[in-house]
Order: structure tokens, then C-alpha cells, then sequence
């Protein structure tokens, strides 16, 4: 059957989409009515798509902008000179503490004691920011595959989370395979999925978009 057409004139579009944007307004506003708690959450940045750390960044900018002292462990990345870095580092120092622990990834290493050596010290300096209740929120950069070959222990990573964390302290945590029981304690987890990825048809890691 063909479809009847629209003879609807654009005054009555418009108010049909008044009455229709009012109703989802109200709906909304009730929602945020019950709303007004806050806490310091564990958010979980993984999946195989690219963005995990990028959108941990932002959030760390977000402070910024905001005048709240934050900082970023970085567990795999250190050895790279990234622009988060440099622009946290040169400009922001005052506010983003930045602590390049990593090596390099783990097959760049070839060194398993020196892996689980440079992601201990990572978790150890770790433990001391996020007990510094000055500090609005802490990243732990590719701490997730730290925990997935096992570096770390992720019972003591729950455990010291969900114990020790003060109670308006964020910690975002990123990487791809993050552990169930990781995923379990955690306040708000999203998942990047890989769609497309320039790698795949030649084109390397490029400054300004991975790095």
C-alpha cells in the first residue's frame, strides 16, 4: 500500500514536535528529581576499539577546567612521548601530577621481571595518589593489561579500591580485557568496539590521533 501523505503544514510539525520534546522534558526532569547523591566512582575504560585512553584524558581535562588537582599513571605508555603528556606536563603541572611508569608494551620489553617490576612501582605510586583526598580524580593509563598478564594482582587491586578509595575520589581505569571482577566493583564501564581502524589498511600511528 502506498503511504498516506503528509499534508501536515510546518506550523503543525513544529507544534506536534513542541508537544512531543515537552513530554520527554518532563519525563526527564522527574527522573533527575531523584538524583542528587554523589561519590567519588570506578570507571572502566575498555573493549578493542580505539578511545580508551583518549576519553580518560578528556575527563582529566575536565578537571582541569575546573580547577581540581588531579593525576595520571601511565602503566605501558610511559616510554612514548604522547601530546597528553606534553600538554599536561608544560602547561597544567600545577594542577595534573604525571607519572610515566611504563616501559613500553610487553613485547617491546621481552622481560617479564622487568615488566611486573615497572607495574608494581606503577600500582605503588598508584596507592599513594588515589589516598590523597586533595585529588579529584586519578587515571590509571593501560592498567588493565598490567592485570591481564598478571602483573598485578587484581584481588589487590579490588580489594584497595573498594576499601581504602576516600569516598569522593574518582579513578578511571583503561585498557582493553579488563578483569570480570574489575568490571564488577566498577560505578560506570564502557566498552570502545573497533569498527573500523586505519592500521588494518596500512597507515601507522599518527601524532594528534593516537598519540
Amino acid at each position: 500500500m502506498t503511504p498516506e501523505p503528509d499534508t501536515r503544514t510546518g506550523e503543525e510539525t513544529d507544534a506536534r514536535h513542541a508537544q512531543k520534546m515537552a513530554k520527554k522534558k518532563a519525563a526527564r526532569d522527574k527522573i533527575m528529581a531523584t538524583k542528587s547523591g554523589e561519590k567519588g566512582l570506578i570507571i572502566v575504560h575498555t573493549g578493542s576499539g580505539k578511545g580508551k585512553s583518549s576519553s580518560a584524558f578528556g575527563m582529566i581535562v575536565r578537571c582541569v577546567a575546573h580547577g581540581f588537582p588531579c593525576a595520571v599513571v601511565q602503566f605501558i605508555k610511559g616510554a612514548w612521548d604522547t601530546g597528553e603528556r606534553r600538554l599536561l606536563t608544560g602547561h597544567f603541572g600545577d594542577l595534573c601530577q604525571f607519572h610515566a611508569m611504563g616501559e613500553g608494551f610487553t613485547w617491546e620489553t621481552q622481560d617479564r621481571a622487568r615488566d611486573i617490576a615497572a607495574a608494581r612501582a606503577g600500582w605503588e605510586k598508584a596507592k599513594e595518589l588515589i589516598l590523597n583526598e586533595r585529588l579529584r580524580m586519578v587515571v590509571l593509563d593501560e592498567i588493565n593489561i598490567a592485570l591481564r598478564y598478571d602483573y598485578l594482582d587484581i584481588a589487590e587491586v579490588v580489594e584497595f579500591l573498594t576499601t581504602q578509595k576516600p569516598a569522593m575520589t574518582h579513578v578511571v581505569l583503561t585498557g582493553r580485557n579488563a578483569k570480570d571482577e574489575l568490571i564488577e566493583i566498577a560505578d560506570l564501564v564502557t566498552e570502545m568496539t573497533l569498527v573500523k581502524h586505519p592500521f588494518r589498511s596500512g597507515i601507522k600511528a599518527q601524532a594528534g590521533v593516537e598519540f
